[in-house]
């Protein structure tokens, strides 16, 4: 019966810190380095992580006070507090190995622990993050080697790389609305863009008579991009606007750069068309494509531009909003041309774009201006899509969290524009909400809770004003 009592107690601990550790982890795409120096609710892991191993140790793995808090305590707070969180644990298979990894280690050490010393049961955890990993790399290698055979073997498939700052989703699919008549073509899903994210596209979802894929590539550290340019290997690459996003991982806009830059070693390479903050110069096979662009005009209604293409002055527009929107155009327009797309045909496509989801996308006009633009976290873009804001004629209401990936600087130079821009502002997140408290001169709103937001737009918003959602953040922020 003790013995009994005793197992339920260490597996309840160690479920209970795995469920938010697993959770944590893929907030972070599972890496253990980031919830450690980058964690944006710390307090959390004081609560879920360092108190369960507080009472469990200090109840020598076994008193009834321990079983007590983690059935009544513990587990009802973990089970709520999941519940209210808008970025909940997806059942994966990873998670669904983690878990049996969790508990195949706990009965093992809740068996050596009655012989030996209760401190074996602190080893359940560790071992299983080390199972996972080591399952991670076994699939890992697996599953390259198929998507490289599968690429390999189509002999007709030109692959497109697209990296940079910001905008590279926005470019993605712009792109591949462009390209898409004339080609079969396939484009990585949603904001993927890591190595095995690419892999898992190209294994599940790419054809074997595709002719175009179309892939984003991310990153956090140096390496990243080459890893992927080095799978891939692209015959033409795409390196949009290099800027301040993931500086708390780069360190300096320099160490972005040269990441970025890694895209143009691959060994397949035939054009690459980059962004003039590349530092980079026109040559044989590369082209400078923003120095293009002559002119532009955006509102509400959409944007307009004109850009030199061979050797003339074309003219463009567009139901999308944002004149940044212009530039990643521009690389569109160069890309498409390149491929051979009659210049007339682009400029159809063009004109009948759509915006792109969570970008500047117009949710509605009536009886409220909605615009939903959660993805765009980039100070440039933000602060352009304020301006934009700003011609509209009646009430202006913003709801942003800031700046999130960021600098402190940009996030105050943010504040200076909202000023500008808006007569409310409802900020939505902790993590920048005590610099908007104090830069921010206009009637403003911090939420304690996100989950208020439905509550306060209803009550703080009326038919006629125009809200803008701007850059997007999980609670956990």
């Amino acid at each position: 019966m003790l013995h009994s009592i005793y197992f339920i107690n260490t597996l309840l601990f160690n479920f209970c810190v795995a469920f938010y550790l697993i959770l944590a982890l893929q907030w972070y795409s599972y890496k253990l380095k980031r919830i450690i120096f980058h964690y944006h609710k710390p307090l959390w892991h004081l609560y879920f992580l360092a108190l369960p191993y507080l009472i469990f140790i200090t109840s020598l793995g076994f008193s009834w006070l321990s079983l007590a808090y983690f059935v009544l305590i513990h587990t009802p707070i973990l089970y709520f507090w999941h519940k209210r969180i808008d970025k909940k644990l997806v059942f994966t298979a990873k998670v669904g190995w983690f878990f049996l990894f969790v508990f195949g280690f706990n009965v093992l050490f809740a068996i050596l622990s009655l012989r030996f010393s209760f401190l074996y049961n602190l080893l359940s955890l560790p071992c299983a993050l080390i199972s996972l990993k080591i399952l991670d790399l076994l699939q890992a290698r697996y599953f390259l080697k198929k998507a490289k055979h599968k690429i390999l073997k189509n002999n007709h498939l030109t692959i497109i790389l697209i990296t940079a700052s910001f905008g590279k989703t926005s470019i993605k699919n712009f792109l591949y609305e462009l390209l898409k008549d004339d080609f079969i073509t396939h484009k990585s899903p949603r904001s993927v863009n890591t190595l095995m994210g690419i892999v898992k596209d190209i294994n599940e979802n790419l054809q074997e008579n595709t002719q175009i894929y179309i892939a984003e590539a991310g990153a956090r550290l140096k390496g990243d991009i080459l890893e992927l340019s080095s799978f891939l290997e692209p015959q033409i690459c795409i390196i949009g606007e290099i800027g301040g996003a993931h500086l708390e991982y780069f360190k300096n806009i320099e160490n972005t750069r040269e990441t970025k830059l890694e895209a143009l070693q691959s060994k397949r390479l035939k054009q690459a068309f980059l962004h003039s903050s590349t530092l980079k110069k026109d040559e044989e096979n590369i082209k400078i494509y923003d120095t293009l662009l002559l002119n532009s005009h955006s509102n509400l209604e959409g944007l307009e531009f004109s850009m030199r293409l061979n050797e003339k002055e074309e003219h463009f527009k567009s139901s999308i909003l944002g004149a940044f929107n212009a530039e990643n155009l521009c690389a569109c327009v160069c890309c498409a041309n390149f491929l051979g797309i009659k210049l007339e045909k682009i400029k159809e496509q063009i004109a009948n774009l759509k915006a792109v989801e969570h970008r500047l996308q117009i949710i509605s006009k009536e009886p409220k201006f909605i615009i939903d633009d959660g993805f765009n976290g980039n100070f440039k873009g933000m602060s352009e899509s304020y301006q934009l804001a700003k011609t509209y004629k009646g009430r202006r209401i913003l709801v942003t969290p800031g700046i999130i990936e960021g600098g402190e600087e940009d996030n105050i130079k943010l504040a200076k524009i909202i000023n500008e821009s808006f007569d409310l502002a409802i900020i939505s997140a902790h993590i920048n909400a005590t610099l908007f408290e104090k830069e921010l001169k206009i009637n403003k709103i911090i939420l304690k809770e996100k989950a208020e937001l439905v509550q306060i737009l209803a009550k703080h918003t009326k038919n006629g004003d125009l809200i803008l959602f701007s850059n997007d953040a999980p609670s956990y922020l």
